[in-house]
């Protein structure tokens, strides 16, 4: 991980685009990571959620640290010009944003398993990207978007009324969704205050975002139990610094690096990578069992948000054909 180099300043569209498909990638592990915890432990979601925001914030307060350090020798290279309290709004929301996320999306993998419990938290989150990009920031759905919004809500019907009851439960559903929401709304701020121009530091807001999703979940945590009971401690403990080093502190680093100069509905395309890599670990790996019902709701999802980012392209390039002069 090059330290240095993870910040929106200056930052193509190119290297952006890759380090959202490592962020995709390693997302699509965290799932994994945790139903192992869950196998071998008596750990809560609440309790997940916590040490993994303690363990990205421990990492990423050590690469700030390493940095500082490298840093050449005279004035620092500007690398944050927001306001303060625009800062301050981007590290709260995010915050916030990371609380519901983590642990709402925690909740559904041990309720409904990885691959479901992902699909339709990463398939219902550019649904709701896309429906928050239209009232927030004016970005036109147009026909082929709302027959992609209705794709996917159909996608999720399939999901909730055809899947085994075994595998697809509607408690696990709705925390997936309400994961997705915590999801969109971390994807829309960085994409709108990206928008300006105006310069952040991902590495440092990402840090401070994961302090007050600590802060969010502590409570709730602490009445679920913040230490695991198991007779595999060292495989919990290897579980959990995976989990707090690559899909929390790099991950995310990049994500927000990334997102901060990639529309949305593309941010929402390159993270089919999580959903897609998490079912072939779920059926692979741990086992799990894919009915008829869920691989056709999934395949509705998936190709909503595909249909999402074609409409989106659609737009841009009728957007620059009509900045170009005649």
């Amino acid at each position: 991980m090059s330290v240095p180099s993870i910040a929106a300043p200056g930052l193509s569209a190119g290297r952006g685009l890759f380090y959202l498909a490592v962020a995709g990638v390693a997302w699509g592990t965290a799932g994994a990571a945790a139903s192992l915890v869950y196998r071998v432990s008596d750990i809560g979601p609440l309790s997940l959620s916590f040490w993994r925001c303690v363990g990205g914030l421990v990492l990423l307060l050590g690469a700030l640290a390493l940095r500082r350090r490298r840093a050449a020798p005279g004035p620092l290279p500007e690398t944050a010009t927001e306001p303060r309290r625009r800062r301050l709004t981007r590290i709260l929301v995010t915050g916030t944003g990371l609380a519901v996320f983590q642990s709402a999306y925690f909740a559904a993998v041990e309720e409904t398993g990885l691959a479901v419990g992902t699909v339709v938290t990463l398939g219902a989150g550019p649904v709701l990207i896309a429906l928050g990009a239209r009232l927030t920031m004016g970005e036109r759905l147009g026909g082929s978007g709302l027959i992609a919004v209705l794709g996917a809500l159909a996608g999720l019907t399939v999901l909730v009324l055809g899947g085994d009851g075994a595998t697809v439960r509607p408690l696990g559903i709705a925390y997936a969704v309400l994961a997705a929401a915590g999801y969109a709304a971390i994807t829309l701020l960085t994409r709108a205050l990206g928008r300006d121009g105006g310069r952040a530091d991902s590495l440092a807001t990402t840090a401070w975002a994961f302090a007050v999703a600590a802060l969010c979940v502590v409570p709730l945590a602490a009445g679920e139990g913040l230490l695991p009971h198991t007779t595999e401690p060292a495989q919990v403990l290897w579980l959990l610094l995976y989990v707090a080093a690559v899909p929390t502190a790099l991950a995310y680093a990049l994500y927000f690096a990334g997102a901060a100069v990639v529309r949305a509905a593309t941010v929402s395309v390159i993270m089919l990578l999580e959903p897609v890599s998490a079912a072939v670990i779920a059926v692979a790996l741990l086992g799990e069992r894919l009915t008829a019902a869920t691989v056709v709701g999934t395949l509705l999802l998936l190709a909503a948000v595909v249909g999402l980012a074609t409409a989106e392209a659609r737009l841009a390039s009728e957007r620059r054909k009509a900045d170009v002069p005649a």
